[in-house]
């Protein structure tokens, strides 16, 4: 089933203003519902040259882990720091396409998974956004079925859905994820 934005999902997401979002601990204490509804309003960079070299990153809310003991804690394992998923990297060709590969810290740092980016319609809500494509022959068969994309909430502040890519092309979000671009080196290759 996908999960389409929907202009404020619930009354907690209408009154949380993007201004109120300034980093990824903000976002991290927000619901499915209300990622969503924050994302249908969010911005998008100037140019894919804004999230140039080793962003931050943060898992934020995974779908339907809000029932249940065990799921409440998956769910705030992800969003915690201590989710070995450390980011993404970028490397922008122009303003409009990229490179980019995600770190993982699990017996070791490793750069894993690249994608292309490039600047196209949402699986969401069709609004512009950065899509993450992960098409890459090297990459294994469910990472190809990942479809990623972020949008701006604040300067140097990007988030997003991950997405399934099932059959029949239908997408599904299976969870949010933040990226943080302050304080980043940049000029970091990406891949």
């Amino acid at each position: 089933m996908s999960q389409a934005a929907t202009p404020h999902s619930n009354d907690r997401a209408r009154q949380r203003e993007p201004q109120s979002i300034g980093s990824l601990d903000d976002l991290a204490k927000l619901s499915a519902d209300e990622l969503a509804s924050l994302y249908a309003g969010a911005g998008m960079p100037k140019g894919l040259h804004e999230l140039d070299g080793d962003l931050v990153g943060r898992m934020l809310a995974v779908r339907g882990t809000g029932h249940g003991l065990l799921l409440k804690g998956l769910s705030a394992f992800a969003r915690g720091k201590g989710f070995p998923w450390a980011g993404k990297s970028f490397a922008s060709k122009d303003a409009k396409t990229g490179t980019g590969i995600n770190r993982v810290v699990l017996g070791g740092r490793h750069r894993l998974f690249p994608f292309r980016t490039h600047l196209g319609p949402s699986v969401v809500d069709g609004g512009p956004a950065v899509v993450l494509d992960y098409g890459d022959p090297d990459n294994p068969g469910f990472i190809r079925a990942i479809h990623d994309e972020v949008r701006e909430i604040a300067p140097g502040l990007f988030f997003g859905p991950a997405c399934w890519k099932g059959a029949g092309g239908k997408t599904t979000v299976i969870l949010w994820f933040a990226l943080d671009a302050r304080g980043v080196a940049r000029g970091v290759r990406a891949s």
